[in-house]
């Protein structure tokens, strides 16, 4: 998700070729590993039928899986490895992301609140919205969840689409600075999913559930995705 920002805006430059043409973005598809996978693809499985459009005109289906993977990183004390809709300053060499001033692993809550704040005062100029100065991806996959989303400890980031949306040139031009990478960069849908093939029940992340004791979710994270906890706690022995 990011604000949409026209192919001319001046922080797309890294988008045009020398010569002043404009540079195709050939985006190949990385693999997502099992892990990762199972996780990203549970919630958007389940957010799959969800109807309709936002207020802001934004798919519900979006923002469902963004909603469940935000509240797994709050259940797990914002140390999951999935951090949904990370805002970047692309002003940045590299983007920076913009996060909580108390909890360096939790992505600042309202943007617009941070904007008023800081960006004059940081950047010594004022933000423009549309212009591509702040980019949102759905879904940014840490290495170490105990450290916060910046380049170094990108594993992955995932735009999250739903058929027919599609992911344009300047996301994919933004979302690849980010990386740092273009093999870093993915899409995952549904059809990547198989959210259509049954399932046994107890192998699906509990997202839905979210409500029990932090505590037992971390175990229910263990359990499922074979990963110490992010936090802390021992699962217990059996």
């Amino acid at each position: 998700m990011s604000e949409p920002a026209p192919p001319s805006a001046p922080l797309a430059t890294g988008g045009m070729s020398r010569g002043g043409a404009t540079q195709t973005v050939r985006l190949h598809q990385p693999a997502v590993d099992a892990t990762d996978k199972k996780v990203l693809c549970s919630a958007i499985c389940q957010c799959k039928d969800a109807p309709g459009v936002g207020q802001d005109g934004r798919s519900l289906k979006q923002s469902c899986v963004s909603n469940q993977l935000r509240e797994l990183d709050k259940a797990l004390a914002h140390r999951s490895p999935y951090k949904a809709e990370v805002n970047y300053d692309m002003t940045r060499r590299p983007p920076e992301p913009v996060m909580d001033s108390s909890i360096p692993t939790k992505a600042h809550d309202w943007l617009p609140g941070w904007i008023s704040k800081y960006w004059e005062q940081d950047h010594g100029l004022p933000y423009l919205k549309g212009m591509g100065m702040v980019r949102r991806p759905d879904a940014i996959i840490v290495i170490d969840p105990t450290k916060p989303p910046v380049q170094d400890n990108i594993k992955q980031v995932v735009e999250i689409k739903f058929p027919p949306d599609t992911m344009s040139d300047p996301q994919k031009i933004a979302y690849i600075r980010i990386a740092g990478d273009e093999s870093k960069l993915v899409t995952l849908g549904p059809q990547h999913c198989d959210c259509d093939k049954p399932e046994p029940e107890h192998s699906k992340i509990p997202i839905r559930e979210l409500g029990m004791a932090t505590t037992a979710l971390k175990v229910i994270y263990m359990l499922v995705t074979r990963r110490p906890a992010p936090g802390g706690s021992a699962a217990p022995t059996y």
